[in-house]
């Protein structure tokens, strides 16, 4: 029975069999039986990390200890709200933030913590403690965005639209009369694609 870590691109936590790239945290979510508790995070460091780290092994879930999570690939990771991690991903890490500093007009790159604190507001609702989404023009957003396309997220990519499952994506479609579209991505996010940050995809979205 697969255990309940990994992520979707709308953050919810599920259990299933699907492979991915990248892992990360958001602290410790899980009990001494290894399941998942009510709560969804435990710091606003929503961080994704490589899956291999000097050829340690680890337990995805020890007791006391922050829960490994999995992500199918860096843009489900950005629409779930996460960044790259500043330790074991150094040089995307800053990457990421030089494109926020020059996606926000700031002279010098933010601190993980500034970021993190804009990446919070803006990827959960207060009252409910939902995904926070939003509603922009398809033409407008950037390659590795995400959005939810006929009830399921998707990859905006080429300005085409590539429907997300764990089995890769499917192929691109251009859907006629779509322009308005409900975007996963947090606003953060997209200003950082924007601004040239280059996510991991995986390689059903490079080879279709």
């Amino acid at each position: 029975m697969p255990l309940q870590n990994r992520v979707l691109p709308t953050q919810e936590i599920v259990a299933d069999p699907g492979r991915g790239l990248l892992m990360g945290n958001r602290g410790s979510l899980h009990g001494p039986d290894r399941a998942l508790g009510t709560t969804r995070w435990r710091s606003k460091a929503w961080i994704c990390c490589v899956l291999d780290w000097k050829g340690v092994q680890r337990d995805p879930m020890p007791p006391g200890r922050w829960t490994a999570l999995f992500f199918f690939d860096e843009a489900v990771a950005l629409a779930a709200g996460h960044r790259p991690c500043h330790y074991c991903r150094r040089r995307d890490f800053l990457r990421y933030a030089g494109a926020w500093a020059q996606g926000n007009d700031l002279a010098e790159r933010p601190r993980a913590p500034a970021m993190d604190a804009v990446l919070h507001s803006q990827r959960v609702e207060p009252r409910t403690r939902q995904q926070r989404t939003t509603v922009r023009h398809l033409d407008g957003l950037p390659d590795g965005a995400m959005i939810r396309y006929d009830g399921r997220p998707a990859l905006v990519l080429d300005r085409h639209v590539l429907p997300w499952a764990w089995q890769g994506y499917e192929k691109p479609r251009r859907p006629a009369g779509l322009i308005e579209v409900e975007v996963l991505t947090p606003p953060a996010n997209l200003v950082v694609l924007k601004a040239g940050f280059a996510p991991l995809l995986h390689s059903s979205a490079v080879g279709n």
